[in-house]
């Protein structure tokens, strides 16, 4: 017997192919996963400082209204103007740009020729030096402030601008150290040593080869000081009692009432007037960050 003959069907294949997404609207959704978390990053971070901002040109009566207002109906500066007649505002800007400023130029003199020894020069010595530094950075300020106390109302630093400025220089000097060797160690000693060969002295080559260089690397930690140092409560807070700088002013605040009443509304005042040059500062100088930054993870 033979087997049976299966007969052959045609069966018609018909492909279909997904339909291509059109270009703009890949463009839209790479745009929308690109800025959608910025914004809500970017709300996060902006919300409390527009909360504080309305909460100081909002009438005390209208603080607590319900519902709440974004936007007060009646808004004022008398918040602020209460505080430079009767906070004495201006002496704290005063006395804050003084001991910051100070603060800072002393500071970045004394780091930027450390750090550069500590770079160009190698011995056990500058090591331990070096180790000794990175291990201050690591004890809290609540660990020294009785030993600081002491020693301070001892040579009759305590309450005055140079205690003070002693002590903000004391505390940005590890870090500044730390990031300007870092940027020196990036610095190839070579160009040094070709200007020494042209004829150039030790500080010249400093002052005109190496410092046009480190420029980036000194405005950054610079910006960075001036905020750590705009930023620091404790140590006035402290070891002064008659100065007052503006990140402890919100602590001096005059009580309009009573003494169990909070003033809310010139507690945002004072906690805005102190968020502002940070925010301005950083505003303009974001570019010479971004600059300082980048050559500083950037090698070749």
């Amino acid at each position: 017997m033979y087997p049976k003959t299966v007969k052959e069907k045609n069966y018609d294949i018909t492909v279909v192919k997904p339909r291509r997404v059109p270009l703009w609207a890949k463009k839209a959704l790479l745009q929308f996963f690109k800025w959608t978390p910025a914004l809500a990053v970017g709300f996060l971070i902006m919300f409390p400082l527009w909360w504080i901002f309305v909460s100081s040109i909002t009438p005390p009566g209208e603080l607590f209204s319900k519902p709440i207002k974004y936007w007060p109906e009646n808004p004022t500066l008398e918040s602020y103007r209460y505080l430079i007649e009767n906070a004495d505002l201006f002496k704290k800007v005063w006395d804050t740009l003084l001991i910051v400023g100070l603060s800072i130029l002393i500071g970045m003199v004394v780091s930027v020729l450390a750090a550069f020894s500590f770079a160009r020069f190698k011995s056990r010595g500058l090591s331990l030096a070096v180790a000794f530094l990175l291990g201050s950075m690591l004890i809290p300020d609540v660990v020294t402030a009785r030993p600081l106390y002491d020693f301070l109302r001892q040579v009759g630093l305590y309450d005055t601008y140079t205690g003070l400025i002693i002590l903000y220089i004391s505390s940005i000097i590890p870090f500044s150290i730390l990031i300007l060797q870092n940027f020196l160690n990036d610095i190839p000693a070579s160009i040094e040593e070709a200007a020494l060969i042209d004829g150039c002295g030790f500080f010249q080559s400093l002052f005109y080869v190496t410092l046009p260089i480190l420029k980036p690397a000194i405005a950054t930690v610079c910006i960075v000081n001036f905020i750590l140092c705009l930023n620091n409560f404790f140590t006035p807070l402290f070891y002064s009692n008659g100065i007052s700088v503006l990140s402890t002013a919100i602590t001096q605040l005059p009580l309009r009432d009573n003494m169990y009443a909070v003033p809310w509304d010139l507690v945002s005042a004072m906690g805005f007037i102190i968020i502002l040059p940070i925010i301005i500062f950083v505003s303009i100088f974001q570019r010479q960050i971004m600059e300082g930054i980048m050559s500083g993870g950037v090698k070749g």
